[in-house]
């Protein structure tokens, strides 16, 4: 047991706290980061990243069965479940170890355990159970994350109903399968499992799929993933699940309606609730509101020297916002004035097939908020570059207000969207207009053409449909 003293304690070593305390060390900061499990936190070792591992083996297998489209044959095409999970985990694995060759080349303390808030400026760490060190700082930073949400009824067991461990390292693959929610989280297990064969039905409870989405993206994808053989239940709840000897039977009800499916396994993805449970937050004076730490644009609670990042602070739930989130609150702490954060321009992405890309306002947001718009749209179809990689199915649609021209919001399905949002996320952070986006000159032949097509057809101006 250690007693030692810093400028900054992190608590947590996701996307959000390994990055905060890289950037404060980087300020001259003393700093300390507080980690239970393992370094990159749920987004690296058991989500963003490994995800996108099992999903890029499933882009694989579905071009395998689409060679002949491409002039190719195959016989016998199959895939070993094993090595596919086993290459997810070993991509987690390597970054997690250069996430600690990060903190150590920036002389980062880090310690091993679980930490509590112990008074003022004082953090308690332990271990199993037993004290490993007692932490002294002026300023103290949550970065806990959040966890799936959990259903009464639904409780992943590990074998029957799975949490998004469990559907990432499968010990089979099933044959069938029901999802239940159709946020990004679900959507992408959905895709990856369509993608190897299973027959997936996915539940959910509102009256779209990917719902914090614009309507027509929602709409859109809701035709491709019935044309891929999905099953999609919208305003729908489940009622029960019955385990039997080798499947799973959920009691689905939808228009007053009830249905019965067999699967072999369930999915729960039904949201995300903080991690603020044995933190002391109570005890300090911290203000929690359902699951979620309220903070300012710096990160600071209210309470002195308490600060809070990421999905520990609540939507949107995502590993980019939470590591802008961490440099401005250590850069605020270092005196460096910077811009308080917002949520107005934080990209959103979902990788399923096709992807689905989207910043800013949806056409519905920006109508509710009184704004007079200008709607542009382009289809996959129209570009050159789409179809000669075989990937026609697709969409790009813009949003600006019609009086100032200022870009409102971007929506995107199709291939690579989530590699070419950010070029609407600059332009909105430039305040750039329709005038500097119609005159900017995009490569051709690339997807990114629609972009421009899109921004054209706003004004009447589309050249190539």
């Amino acid at each position: 047991m250690t007693d030692q003293s810093f400028d900054v304690v992190v608590v947590g070593g996701g996307p959000g706290g390994y990055v905060t305390a890289i950037r404060g060390a980087q300020l001259k900061l003393k700093v300390a980061l507080v980690e239970r499990e393992n370094l990159g936190g749920i987004c690296l070792n058991w989500g963003c990243i490994p995800t996108k591992a099992l999903l890029r083996s499933s882009e694989i297998n579905h071009l395998l069965h689409t060679l002949p489209e491409y002039g190719f044959s195959a016989e016998n095409v199959k895939f070993d479940l094993d090595k596919v999970v086993k290459r997810s985990r070993g991509v987690a694995k390597q970054l997690s170890s250069g996430v600690a060759h990060l903190l150590k080349k920036n002389k980062v303390t880090v310690f091993d355990g679980t930490g509590r808030l112990a008074g003022k400026g004082t953090l308690a760490v332990e271990k199993d159970g037993k004290p490993v060190a007692t932490l002294k700082a002026k300023h103290i930073i949550l970065a806990t994350g959040a966890r799936a949400r959990v259903l009464p009824g639904i409780e992943p067991d590990g074998r029957f109903i799975w949490s998004y461990r469990e559907a990432m390292v499968p010990d089979i693959m099933p044959k069938s399968l029901v999802v239940i929610g159709s946020g990004a989280i679900g959507i992408e297990f959905a895709s990856f499992y369509r993608n190897m064969g299973a027959e997936v039905t996915v539940v959910e409870a509102l009256p779209r799929i990917l719902p914090v989405e614009d309507e027509e993206i929602s709409a859109f994808m809701h035709k491709q993933f019935e044309k891929q053989g999905m099953k999609l239940l919208v305003g729908a709840s489940v009622k029960g699940v019955e385990k039997g000897r080798d499947s799973v039977t959920v009691t689905i009800e939808a228009g007053g309606k009830a249905q019965k499916i067999t699967a072999e396994r369930v999915i729960s993805a039904v949201g995300i609730v903080g991690n603020v449970e044995n933190l002391g937050l109570e005890q300090a004076g911290v203000k929690v509101e359902r699951t979620h730490v309220v903070v300012d644009g710096f990160g600071r609670t209210g309470v002195e020297g308490i600060y809070a990042i990421g999905d520990l602070t609540g939507p949107p739930w995502l590993a980019h916002k939470a590591s802008h989130e961490g440099v401005v609150c250590i850069e605020h702490i270092a005196g460096l004035k910077p811009h308080p954060f917002e949520t107005w321009n934080i990209p959103g992405c979902t990788y399923c097939r096709p992807q689905v890309a989207s910043v800013g306002m949806t056409e519905a947001k920006a109508k509710e908020a009184g704004r007079k718009v200008k709607i542009g749209r382009f289809p996959f179809i129209g570009n050159g570059k789409a179809i000669a990689m075989g990937e026609p199915e697709g969409m790009i649609k813009t949003v600006f207000d019609a009086e100032t021209g200022e870009l409102l919001g971007a929506h995107m399905a199709g291939a690579e969207v989530t590699e070419m949002i950010q070029g609407y996320v600059v332009a909105r952070q430039l305040e750039t207009t329709e005038a500097e986006l119609m005159h900017t000159v995009f490569p051709h032949p690339t997807i990114s053409e629609a972009m421009h097509e899109s921004v054209l057809d706003a004004y009447g101006q589309v050249i190539h449909f």
